[in-house]
């Protein structure tokens, strides 16, 4: 069984939830974190990107898109995640090789627009498709 989150993406997770919380204590405009880590099922469209870790250490923040159509902003479980049991023994794996140099609220937008997080990862490389060296890594 794949390790989902390393201790490196679950700090830099967390330092993006720090950072929302901070803001919102100021009144400051929200920040739009790049996409850290992105979930996905081996075998079928359900696809995940996340932002950010609650202090609980399950709770994500991020892009849910599972399948059907209707890529949504939101809070989900990395604990229900780990837990999802497919055919031939296989779960939710990590996007080890996953890296973005677009903001969350891009992902989102383009998702909704081509109806998946897959569509949008395919239009979004042809835009961009590899990372600027002067954005700091995503920790994908």
């Amino acid at each position: 069984m794949m390790l989902l989150l390393t201790p490196e993406l679950r700090q830099t997770l967390r330092t993006n939830a720090v950072l929302r919380e901070m803001h919102a204590r100021r009144d400051l405009p929200e920040p739009d974190p790049c996409p850290v880590v992105k979930f996905f099922n081996p075998i079928g469209a359900a696809t995940w990107l996340a932002t950010e870790l609650d202090r609980d250490g399950d709770t994500l923040f991020g892009l849910a898109d599972l399948g059907f159509g209707c890529p949504e902003l939101g809070s989900f479980s990395l604990s229900e995640i780990e837990a999802v049991r497919l055919p031939f023994g296989l779960g939710i794996e990590r996007d080890v090789g996953f890296e973005t140099p677009h903001p969350l609220s891009v992902w989102a937008e383009t998702a909704r627009r081509a109806g998946s997080i897959l569509h949008a990862q395919s239009l979004l490389w042809r835009v961009d498709p590899t990372p600027d060296p002067e954005l700091p890594s995503s920790g994908g």
